[in-house]
């Protein structure tokens, strides 16, 4: 009788240890991604929105059976814009088996910036963070994968250059900013285009939290007399920004903003589209309820006899979820398709996000062109007006000064 007994341990013991065996390719009919949120903290105006809509899009692709067979898990973690908290939620996504990382901020990004390199996970950052980080090479895990603050400058110059008839020279340009490592990062490349161009830069700081500011805007519309404004603002000033500009009698048609201060939720801050009239900003996904893709999540919702969520009106920031996530997933279906058994790591994501070239998901990401040596993907950004209440697109994808950009990635890599 102790035979079959015995059989039947061994037969378990194979079984278990061919389960073991079989490891991540086992485990990995899920895709673990962490996913970094504010919903709670500073910024949490961004993330009750930005959020959903990464959601809404990983939902959508699992609805058609995921990405080469494989089911797509997002983890969200709430690090309330805080740094220690954005540290240890690293730590958890790590602990669940994350293979990539969506940051979100850009103290965050510098703070974890060497723990993904040593841990071979790559770490996204759109929009914010370091902009030397475009480089691939010095930050071999770090994938900006949308403008960052020196190419949204550099466009913010073209732009300006642009609108006050091609020439800049004599110019006087405002610098309005919030007063923190990312409102300043900018500088370089400003002071740089500057000299270049031959306009006269003047800056003006906005201590956080951000909500006063009305002695900047009187000195740039009346003591300074800037001939337009390039502002960098986040949280509630750039509400703050618009009201206080509008109400010296600056026109606003003379002001372009960076990505973080050109939402739905800014205008609406502001007084609305009447106060906001003539605004432009600058945007690293398209803005609207137009596209293909939101049209299938509009779909997928009312197949559950359900409604759109309401997180969609606010396109903006809603929109950007949907293109971070889809950019996520396309790096994840470039790693699968190298290594079909399914055990992919950081370092195949990695190579993956490196493989992306010609994804646009029907204009609402840029044309994106993602490798080894530039993980920025090309610095694109669109410039939409205020124009009746509504953001209108003004511009088609741009970019500008590459030359400049590489001389200041390379010049700031040089110092690590």
């Amino acid at each position: 009788m102790r035979k079959p007994v015995s059989v039947l341990i061994g037969f378990l013991l194979l079984a278990a240890a061919a389960l073991a065996g079989a490891g991540p390719a086992a485990a990995q009919k899920e895709i673990v991604i962490g996913l970094q949120c504010d919903r709670t903290g500073a910024t949490q105006t961004v993330g009750v929105n930005l959020c959903p809509g990464y959601h809404d899009y990983v939902k959508l692709v699992n609805g058609k059976g995921g990405i080469e067979g494989y089911k797509i898990k997002a983890i969200e973690i709430d690090h309330e814009y805080k740094v220690p908290q954005g540290m240890e939620s690293y730590e958890r996504h790590k602990k669940d088996g994350a293979v990539l990382i969506g940051i979100y901020g850009t103290p965050h990004t510098q703070a974890l910036t060497q723990k993904l390199t040593e841990d071979r996970i790559p770490g996204t950052s759109p929009g914010f963070g370091t902009s030397a980080a475009a480089d691939g090479q010095k930050y071999p895990y770090i994938f900006p994968i949308a403008a960052t603050y020196w190419s949204q400058a550099a466009v913010g110059v073209k732009f300006a250059k642009a609108q006050l008839g091609g020439s800049l020279k004599g110019k006087k340009i405002a610098y309005l900013f919030y007063d923190n490592p990312a409102g300043r990062e900018p500088l370089p490349i400003l002071e740089d285009l500057a000299a270049q161009e031959g306009f006269q830069l003047k800056v003006f700081a906005v201590p956080p939290p951000g909500i006063e500011m009305g002695a900047q805007a009187l000195d740039i519309a009346q003591r300074y007399r800037a001939d337009f404004v390039i502002a960098h603002l986040f949280g509630r000033s750039p509400s703050v920004s618009i009201k206080e500009l509008k109400r010296v009698g600056y026109p606003l048609r003379k002001v372009v903003s960076l990505v973080w201060g050109a939402s739905e939720a800014d205008v609406e801050a502001a007084g609305g589209g009447a106060v906001a009239e003539g605004y432009y900003g600058m945007q690293f996904a398209g803005v609207g309820s137009d596209y293909p893709v939101l049209n299938e999540i509009r779909e997928m919702y009312k197949k559950e006899g359900k409604e759109p969520p309401a997180e969609m009106a606010s396109t903006v920031f809603y929109n950007r979820g949907v293109l971070i996530a889809a950019i996520h997933l396309e790096a994840v279906r470039n790693a699968l398709k190298a290594k079909p058994a399914g055990n992919i790591t950081g370092a195949d994501v990695k190579v993956g996000f490196e493989k992306i070239k010609g994804f646009t998901l029907g204009g609402l990401v840029p044309p994106l062109e993602i490798t080894g040596l530039d993980h920025e993907g090309g610095g694109w950004v669109q410039i939409f007006q205020i124009r009746e209440g509504k953001w209108v697109k003004a511009t088609e994808w741009d970019k500008a000064y590459p030359d400049v950009l590489a001389k200041h990635i390379k010049e700031a890599n040089a110092k690590k």
